[in-house]
C-alpha cells in the first residue's frame, strides 16, 4: 500500500541528494533524500510526496518529524536569508519588535509587518534592507497570528481605526498579501488601509486583487522619473517604464500617494518632475508625499541629512510655483493620538526573558517576555534559554535591551 502525503502551503522539487521543500512559493528547505529513504521508498510530486508499501500513519509521523527539523533552516529565495517563520505556536510575541509584527505608536494607526526582505537595494535604506543588506535573518509571519493579535489591538484602541502595511523591506513579498488584507478588512472599525511599496512586482492583476480585497490606498516610493538616476538609487535595475504605467493604473481606481526620498545631490532636479507628474494624474487620488533623507545609526548614509528648515523651505517654494499641497501632517491622513498601550517594563528595568530565535544581526537574540518581544544585543545564548536583560529602549512598546 502507497502513502501519499499532500500539501497547500509546500512545493517539492529534485536536487542531488535532497529535495528541496519550498513553502509558500517564496521560501525553502532542504531534507537529504537519505533521511527520506529511511522512512520508505518514495516518488515526488509538485505539492505532493508519496512513499511505497508504508502506512499512513508511520509515514505521517516520521515525515512530520524530518519537516520540523530540517524547518529551521527556512531560506528566503529572493534574499538567501535564513528565515523565521513566526507563528501562533513558536512562542514569540508580535508586539515589540520593529521589524516585524505589529507596531502601535499610540495613534489611531495599527503598523502592520508581516514579512522582512527587499527586492531593491536603495542607496539611502534607513533599515539596511535589501539583497546587499548586512542582516543575517528575515522574519515571516504566519497570517492568522498576525489577524488574530491585530484584532486585539484594534479592540484595545475601541474607535476607528486605520491600518498601514509598511514593512522593513517590500510588502508585496509576503506570499499571502491578498489575503491578509483581505481578512483585517473584516475587522470591526477599520476605516483605512495603505502600503508601502516600490510597485516593482505590482501588476494590474495584482493591485485589481488588492484593491479588492480591501486596500485603500498605495504608497509608492518613488524618487525620480529618470532612469539612470532611479537605478543608482534603488542600488539595482529599476524599470521605471513599469512603475510610471502602475501608478496611472491604480490612480483611476485607488488613491495613491507618490513618496519620494528627496536624498540631497542624488534627486534634486527630479522634485519639479515628480510634482508635474503627480499633478498631471491628479483626479483627486493622486497625491505627493515628498520625504527628508534621514541618517539611522544602521542605515545606509549616501549623503548629509538636509536640515528641516531647508527641507521645508524648499517644499514651500514648490507649492507655491505648483499651487499644489506639499507639506502634509498626519491630520491629512486622519492620524490623531489614541489610547496609550501599557507597557508591561521600561527604559532601565532588568528583565527575566526567554530566547525564541536569531535576531537580524550578529550577536543578536530575539527573546520574549511578558507578552512582548525584545531585540537583545551581545547575546550568544542558545535557543530556549534562559537570560536576563536590561532594557534600553522602549518607546512605543518596541524594546531593545543587552544581555547581562
Amino acid at each position: 500500500m502507497n502513502a501519499a502525503l499532500t500539501f497547500e502551503q509546500l512545493e517539492f522539487s529534485e536536487e542531488e541528494g535532497h529535495i528541496k521543500v519550498f513553502f509558500l512559493k517564496s521560501y525553502y528547505f532542504r531534507i537529504p533524500k537519505n533521511e527520506l529513504r529511511k522512512i520508505a521508498d518514495f516518488e515526488i510530486g509538485k505539492n505532493s510526496i508519496t512513499f511505497r508499501n508504508a502506512s499512513m500513519e508511520s509515514v505521517q509521523r516520521k515525515f512530520n518529524f524530518l519537516v520540523e527539523k530540517y524547518f529551521s533552516e527556512l531560506t528566503n529565495v529572493l534574499t538567501g536569508k535564513r528565515s523565521v517563520y513566526i507563528h501562533k505556536n513558536s512562542g514569540i510575541p508580535l508586539i515589540g519588535n520593529t521589524a516585524f509584527g505589529i507596531v502601535y505608536r499610540n495613534s489611531n494607526v495599527i503598523e502592520v509587518k508581516p514579512v522582512t526582505g527587499c527586492n531593491l537595494n536603495c542607496v539611502y535604506c534607513s533599515i539596511d534592507e535589501g539583497t546587499g543588506s548586512g542582516k543575517k535573518t528575515d522574519f515571516l509571519i504566519e497570517q492568522d497570528y498576525l489577524v488574530q493579535e491585530i484584532k486585539k489591538i484594534a479592540e484595545f484602541i475601541g474607535e476607528e481605526w486605520n491600518c498601514h502595511i509598511g514593512t522593513h523591506g517590500e510588502p508585496l513579498l509576503y506570499p499571502e498579501l491578498v489575503e491578509l488584507i483581505g481578512e483585517i478588512s473584516k475587522i470591526k472599525n477599520l476605516g483605512a488601509i495603505s502600503m508601502d511599496t516600490n510597485a516593482v512586482f505590482l501588476t494590474e492583476e495584482k493591485a485589481d486583487q488588492l484593491i479588492e480585497a480591501g486596500l485603500t490606498r498605495f504608497n509608492v516610493s518613488l524618487d525620480s522619473l529618470d532612469e539612470n538616476i532611479a537605478c543608482k538609487m534603488a542600488g539595482c535595475s529599476y524599470n521605471i517604464g513599469h512603475v510610471k504605467k502602475i501608478i496611472e493604473y491604480i490612480g483611476k481606481k485607488s488613491d495613491v500617494l507618490i513618496a519620494p526620498v528627496w536624498v540631497n545631490g542624488w534627486n534634486d532636479s527630479q522634485m519639479e518632475k515628480l510634482v508635474e507628474f503627480a499633478m498631471k494624474y491628479c483626479r483627486g487620488n493622486v497625491k505627493l508625499g515628498i520625504q527628508n533623507f534621514l541618517e539611522y545609526d544602521k542605515g545606509r548614509k549616501p549623503a548629509k541629512q538636509m536640515p528641516w528648515e531647508e527641507f521645508y523651505s524648499r517644499l514651500k517654494k514648490l507649492e507655491e510655483k505648483y499651487g499644489a499641497k506639499l507639506i502634509l501632517k498626519a491630520e491629512d491622513f486622519g492620524i490623531h493620538r489614541a489610547k496609550l498601550l501599557p507597557k508591561p517594563f521600561s527604559k532601565g528595568d532588568v528583565v527575566k526573558a526567554t530566547v525564541m530565535c536569531e535576531g537580524m544581526y550578529g550577536s543578536e537574540k530575539i527573546a520574549a517576555a511578558e507578552g512582548r518581544s525584545i531585540n537583545v544585543f551581545g547575546c550568544d545564548a542558545k535557543t530556549g534559554s534562559q537570560i536576563k536583560v536590561k532594557i534600553l529602549r522602549d518607546k512605543h512598546n518596541c524594546f531593545a535591551g543587552k544581555a547581562l
